[in-house]
């Protein structure tokens, strides 16, 4: 099963974790510091929710598709890669509180795509080194970067 996923940097993350709990109708699947994802079933959908400051209106963090193995994700790769997109790739990625595979590319707009699997649960938020986690590439330049907040992570 794959389902999109939305990522929301958000300024207070109690309000809302309780509005789209209301909203969708049901309680977040993982809920840490600063951090808190819904597995929404109708419609598919996985709602992350990357606390922010208290002064930015709540804004799009980075898209995504979550897949259910690496090898969808090298599927992924290689389909993007065929029509042309610039990917990059992560293998054993740890963000976001989990350990993930995944590949990105941008649109026409910057706006920041990924096709992950979680492979595992992590102790941690924020990304590790060298990881683009929804900052985008470590090695693009700051025209290829979408405009994200530095520490951001699916």
């Amino acid at each position: 099963m794959s389902r999109v996923q939305l990522a929301l940097r958000v300024p207070d993350l109690a309000a809302s974790v309780a509005f789209y709990t209301k909203l969708f109708g049901t309680e977040p699947a993982k809920l840490r510091d600063g951090y808190a994802n819904f597995a929404v079933a109708e419609p598919p959908l996985k709602l992350v929710l990357i606390e922010g400051t208290a002064d930015e209106d709540t804004h799009m963090d980075h898209l995504g598709v979550e897949v259910d193995s690496t090898d969808a994700v090298h599927a992924a790769t290689t389909r993007l890669n065929e029509e042309g997109l610039t990917t990059t790739e992560e293998n054993d990625t740890r963000c976001c509180y989990a350990l993930q595979d995944k590949v990105w590319v941008h649109g026409p707009g910057r706006e920041p795509w990924e096709v992950y699997v979680v492979k595992a649960d992590a102790d941690t938020l924020t990304k590790q080194k060298d990881s683009a986690c929804c900052t985008g590439p470590a090695d693009a330049g700051a025209d290829e970067r979408p405009p994200l907040s530095a520490g951001g992570c699916c």
